[in-house]
């Protein structure tokens, strides 16, 4: 009997010689782990991953809506054409003055030192939008 014990007493006293401390080593290198693990996680994640992001079908304009763009456009091409042919004078030079149009109003003031204050204001809803254009620097091209 004494020697089962003794044998059962080497054991746990030979375990606990060999136990040493429990050290945490992270994996994801995202989280102090080693680079070198990057795409094999990554690959890992990849495989796993079973969501597919949903595809919406693309809308095809009809033959209709196309050309009804495209005449909007030119017209909004015609238009501004005549705008900047009223505010240009003889020597290619933006004149100050206002334009006014059926849905706009154009304001042009010199601010100096060649330079224009150009406010387009929406009569239909009132919005101002506004910039400023050097005529210097353009003649200078």
């Amino acid at each position: 009997m004494n020697k089962r014990y003794c044998i059962i007493g080497f054991m746990l006293v030979a375990n606990t010689n060999y136990a040493g401390p429990l050290i945490y080593t992270p994996i994801n290198p995202s989280f102090g782990g080693n680079p070198a693990y990057g795409s094999i996680l990554l690959g890992e994640a990849q495989v796993q991953d079973q969501h597919k992001a949903p595809v919406e079908p693309k809308k095809v304009d009809s033959a209709l809506e196309t050309f009804n763009k495209r005449l909007q456009t030119a017209l909004i091409n015609r238009l501004t054409t005549n705008v900047i042919s009223s505010v240009v004078n003889g020597t290619g030079k933006v004149q100050p003055g206002i334009v006014e149009t059926t849905d706009f109003k154009v304001e042009i003031t010199d601010i100096g030192q060649g330079l224009l204050r150009i406010t387009t204001t929406s009569k239909l809803t009132g919005q101002v939008q506004t910039f400023e254009y050097d005529q210097e620097a353009e003649s200078s091209l």
